[in-house]
């Protein structure tokens, strides 16, 4: 299964209309953002074996944050890869960007940012992230958090947000979903 189906925070809840585009033509979209304790960059089909690992080591965390049914359980290194290479080609088409968080020296992937439009609400793109279980106590996804929200206020096209389970309530969240579907 694609995790980009299974994230139910962050999946094609709300896709620009055919012909649209999630960000305009002429931004240069982010490669690297870097800081004192982690580097993000774009999710490749390289990063399966070291995301597979974060994933499977974190799937009771990963199960409460995103509510995604039984995802991860069960799922193989050849589904991570297919998932990888779904969230690759995306990020090469501009229509979502999925971000692997790194460590600085790059041997361990500690977690993952994706941004997908999201066009209600008044919301332009909904970001959702995750850190894995073991970096938990150290305090990492707060600083994941304050890093991409103020990353994407002062680099991305955005004029506004939507943080899920963070400075929006899931049930606020799940509201403004119901609301598309209707």
């Amino acid at each position: 299964m694609l995790r980009i189906a299974l994230f139910g925070l962050a999946c094609l809840l709300a896709v620009p209309a055919s012909g649209e585009q999630f960000v305009p033509a002429d931004f240069d979209v982010p490669k690297v953002l870097e800081t004192d304790r982690v580097r993000l960059r774009m999710l490749t089909v390289n990063d399966v074996v070291r995301d597979y690992d974060a994933v499977v080591s974190s799937t009771d965390h990963l199960q409460e944050t995103f509510s995604s049914g039984s995802w991860p359980i069960g799922l193989t290194l050849e589904q991570n890869l297919i998932d990888l290479g779904w969230h690759q080609k995306e990020f090469q088409q501009r229509t979502s960007f999925a971000y692997t968080v790194v460590s600085l020296d790059e041997d361990i992937v500690l977690g993952c940012l994706y941004i997908n439009p999201f066009t209600i609400g008044g919301y332009d793109a909904i970001a959702s992230m995750w850190v894995r279980t073991d970096m938990l106590d150290a305090g990492l996804d707060q600083h994941l958090y304050e890093t991409v929200k103020r990353w994407l206020a002062e680099e991305w096209p955005f004029d506004k947000v939507a943080y899920p389970r963070r400075d929006l309530p899931l049930d606020a969240y799940n509201k403004l979903r119901n609301q598309q579907n209707d």
